[in-house]
């Protein structure tokens, strides 16, 4: 391959993914939260460079959106990973926590009482 992309990238997104365009799961949303385990199991299969950097930016918490953001990847190409990562024991997934059903009435009118001073 000659050069790379205008990230500098030398590898094309869709050869991290071995060629797959759709995760094998649905646990992944833009604000899932998704850590390493730690330790590592001991039986855990050999990381390709790319999950190793995934695995440094998940020592502590991190959204799958920010994380994507991070590593200059397509959200697809991040999930699938994290799908391998997953699948190997090597991450932990924290789906979002739901949001009430009824929304603040007096917290919103605060909100729109602020914009309308900007």
């Amino acid at each position: 391959m000659s050069g790379g992309d205008a990230a500098g990238r030398l590898v094309r997104p869709f050869t991290l993914t071995g060629g797959r365009t759709r995760p094998d799961r649905s646990d992944f949303s833009l604000i899932t939260t998704v850590s390493a385990v730690d330790p590592p199991p001991a039986w855990g299969v050999r990381t390709q460079p790319e999950h190793a950097r995934i695995l440094r930016l998940c020592e502590k918490p991190i959204a799958v959106a920010e994380l994507a953001a991070h590593l200059d990847l397509p959200m697809s190409v991040v999930t699938i990973m994290l799908c391998d990562l997953l699948a190997a024991d090597r991450i932990t997934v924290h789906p979002p926590h739901p949001v009430s059903g009824t929304p603040d009435m007096d917290l919103l009118q605060k909100v729109r009482d602020g914009l309308g001073r900007l």
